[in-house]
């Protein structure tokens, strides 16, 4: 007798279809809505310099960092006005991908 497959119901624009996953569905990377209040790296690199301090308040659009990645110095700036809750890199210091830099409170 052979085993009965398992369907799901997924949701397209609001109409339900049943449907069977397979396994590389079901073992894919499940995602995860982004922190607004973290700026993290977006390629791995090396810290040269870091522009800002804790504590500090900063302007939209101002540098906060500089990251070495590919042979070419990368300029972070603050997506938005607010105030450095923490800084989590050093100068020198080499990241990931994805490394959570530095963590940041939004202006009211």
């Amino acid at each position: 007798m052979a085993e009965q497959e398992k369907t799901q119901v997924i949701i397209v624009h609001s109409a339900k279809y049943q449907t069977t996953y397979n396994k590389k569905y079901e073992n894919r990377k499940v995602w995860i809505e982004p922190n607004h209040n973290h700026i993290n790296s977006y390629i791995p690199g090396t810290i040269i310099d870091i522009l800002v301090k804790e504590g500090q308040k900063v302007a939209a659009g101002q540098s906060i960092l500089v990251l070495e990645a590919m042979k070419m110095h990368n300029d972070i700036q603050m997506p938005f006005k607010g105030k450095i809750l923490k800084v989590n890199v050093e100068k020198g210091q080499k990241i990931p991908k994805n490394f959570v830099m530095i963590e940041i409170e939004p202006a009211e």
